[in-house]
Formats: C-alpha cells, structure tokens, sequence
C-alpha cells in the first residue's frame, strides 16, 4: 500500500513595512513590523492542533520570525529554495512605477531584470515540492508570497505564469493536497485563509 500522501500547509509571513507600503521584498531581510508579530501569533492559533511531519521555514526572518511566534521555530529546519523571488533592479519598487517604464510587465511572465526569471523560480518550487512529496505525512512551510504562489502552480503542473492566479495574504494560510490518495489528483484544500488577531 502506498505511504500516506502529504497535505502541505503554506504560510505566508506577517506584515513588514514593505507589505504595508505593497514595495516588491525579494532578498531585503525585513522585519516583521508590529501588526505582523500579532498576526504572526494569530496564524499559530489557526494552526493550534494540526500535527505535522516537518516543518521548513525560509531563512529571511520575515518567515522565521513568524514560524517562531506561531509556535514552530524549535522545530523548524531551513530550506533556500523557500526564500521569495529575486527581484533584481525591482526590489523596493512598487509595480505601479515598474509599469511606467516598463507597461504590460507581469512578475510570472516576465521576471525580473537582474533577478530571477519565472523558471528559476519555478525551479526552487520544483524542488520542494518533490522534497514534500517524499515526505509521508503533513508538512508545514513558512515563506512569502510570491514564492507561495509559485509553489501552488507546480503543484498542479501549471506553467509559472499560473503563479498570477493564487493570491495570498500576509498572514495567511494555503493547504495543497491530493484528491482520492491519488499523486494523479492534486487538489487545493484552503487557500487564502485568514483571521484578524482577537482585541
């Protein structure tokens, strides 16, 4: 019989200076800000009672400082491949200003000038999907956007300009997993899910 298929818990870091003011944060190892510690915590209370097999966080401390007050740092272990997109000569941009010099720019389809082009990306989701994949049991991830989205694609097999469609917020939490046990059938669970920390 075949080992239990794995649900993959994504979780997207909480808010910085950066997500506030919507300036595209690749490398720039920003902190968490003061509504992102709270919300931080508040993620750990979504998750209060899932078990999981592993739990893998990217080393910018936006993510694991929110995988640390969710609950998860001593167990967490650090993958590369989970650190956001590199954005190059965008990094700090807002895309509004992007598309002055550049119009009809799109992140999935078009990366970035001195970073990273949509298949290297896609090739760091690759690869941790094919690490979670191995894994018999729940994994936990706590990483950014971008790259978020970007896993959700090749979950499915879709091309990295799909990344576009997921969408998920500071804060929030995704849940990738098979219909049916069947590697044949990969299904969204969640997506998107937040909740505002409790006054």
């Amino acid at each position: 019989m075949e080992a239990v298929l794995p649900k993959l818990y994504l979780a997207r870091h909480g808010d910085t200076a950066w997500t506030e003011s919507r300036q595209h944060t690749g490398r720039t190892d920003l902190a968490l800000n003061e509504r992102g510690e709270d919300n931080a915590r508040a993620l750990g209370v979504r998750l209060q009672g899932l078990v999981f097999v592993q739990v893998f966080t990217s080393p910018l401390q936006r993510a694991s400082k929110t995988c640390e007050l969710a609950g998860f740092g001593r167990v967490a272990e650090l993958d590369p491949n989970l650190i956001e997109w590199d954005y190059g000569r965008y990094e700090g941009m807002l895309t509004s200003d992007i598309l002055k010099n550049r119009p009809g720019w799109e992140l999935f389809r078009d990366g970035c000038p001195d970073g990273e082009s949509p298949q290297q990306v896609a090739a760091r989701a690759d690869r941790f999907i094919a690490k979670v994949q191995s894994i018999p049991g729940d994994v936990l991830a706590f990483s950014s956007g971008h790259i978020i989205r970007m896993i959700a694609a090749r979950w499915f097999g879709l091309w990295p300009a799909a990344g576009r469609a997921f969408f998920c917020r500071p804060a929030s939490i995704g849940v990738l997993g098979f219909e049916h046990e069947s590697r044949n059938e990969p299904i969204i669970r969640l997506w998107n899910y937040v909740s505002e920390p409790r006054e």
